[in-house]
């Protein structure tokens, strides 16, 4: 694939392919690309990164393709980040963004990737982090990333990005979706998209008796009356506005951009922006040291030590505390 760093010189002039392949690169591991993030990040920490996630269905694609527009009309760089899920018997993955997003994806202002999942929880691709300070690094000024949409563990999205977007939308016959607690704690910023469609008003209802200082909403779900509990703001002296879009028409997102742009403001203003990087450069750094520790006690204690102390497990002749303490012995 060539040398890393001269893939990263010729990204950062413009180049397309080179900064493909340099992706390629990150995605697939191992030293070069380690040299890579290694070369590259001095020059991160520069983009804006927007996170879109929601439950699948609810137009994500479509509404990150009006961002995109709207970014680019104001003279910004836009990439994106699309991950879809891996098939669970082929390990594939449709990666059909660039149909939905065509209008932008022939913009050399834009850079469309897509990314499996890989088998990885959360919302995420493992790569994603490596990819999206890639694109920093390249000079793209606006980042989105869109989740696979699988619901409640989309709250990695919260550690990747600085302005988190959760898009609901009417009649996808499982309202109670937008009242998991896992997935509305998250948001920066409410969406109702598809707002023509029948069902938007009792969708925005439902997501403003939530935010509400009031007492507890009552809905109906499935013929049950459910009471709905108040949900604390993802970020304390923020509330998130809730705005209706129809992402295919334009309808709402200029709004959307100026709440973006708000929130923007305030991060910077309050200091919660730097207290969301400081925690998320802990919360990596802690994640690669345990990735890194793990491999280090499998290689030093050995396969068939590793699948005995499983076996005593199974056989509940030792417990998990036991079989840790074992572990670390053998890094002595």
């Amino acid at each position: 694939m060539g040398d890393p760093i001269a893939l990263f010189e010729r990204a950062r002039a413009g180049d397309r392919r080179a900064l493909a392949r340099m992706l390629s690169l990150l995605e697939e591991g191992g030293e070069a690309a380690a040299r890579l993030s290694a070369h590259l990040f001095p020059y991160t920490g520069n983009a804006y990164v927007i996170g879109i996630t929601g439950p699948p269905g609810s137009g994500k694609s479509t509404l990150v393709n009006a961002l995109a527009r709207a970014y680019r009309d104001r003279g910004e760089t836009v990439g994106i980040i699309a991950v879809d899920p891996t098939s669970p018997f082929t390990g594939g993955a449709l990666l059909g963004d660039r149909i939905r997003m065509q209008d932008v994806a022939m913009d050399p202002g834009v850079f469309i990737r897509s990314m499996a999942t890989r088998g990885s929880l959360g919302g995420l691709a493992r790569a994603t982090q490596e990819v999206l300070r890639a694109l920093d690094a390249v000079g793209f000024q606006r980042i989105l990333v869109e989740t696979v949409g699988a619901g409640q563990v989309e709250v990695d999205i919260a550690r990747a990005a600085d302005t988190v977007v959760v898009v609901q939308a009417p009649g996808l016959g499982d309202d109670i979706q937008a009242i998991k607690a896992g997935i509305l704690e998250i948001a920066d910023i409410l969406v109702v998209n598809k707002a023509d469609r029948e069902g938007a008003a009792a969708t925005l209802h439902i997501l403003r008796s939530m935010l509400s200082l009031g007492q507890p909403a009552v809905i109906r779900h499935h013929g049950q009356t459910m009471a709905i509990q108040r949900v604390e703001p993802a970020t304390e002296g923020w509330t998130p506005p809730i705005l209706q879009t129809v992402a295919l028409s334009g309808q709402g997102i200029p709004e959307l951009v100026e709440a973006i742009e708000r929130h923007r403001v305030y991060l910077e203003q309050s200091g919660e922006g730097e207290a969301r990087r400081r925690r998320r450069v802990a919360e990596e750094l802690a994640a690669r040291v345990r990735e890194r520790l793990w491999a280090r006690i499998a290689q030093r204690v050995g396969r068939a030590r590793l699948d005995g102390l499983v076996d005593q497990l199974v056989r509940r002749e030792i417990d998990f505390s036991t079989a840790v303490e074992q572990l670390l012995e053998g890094l002595g």
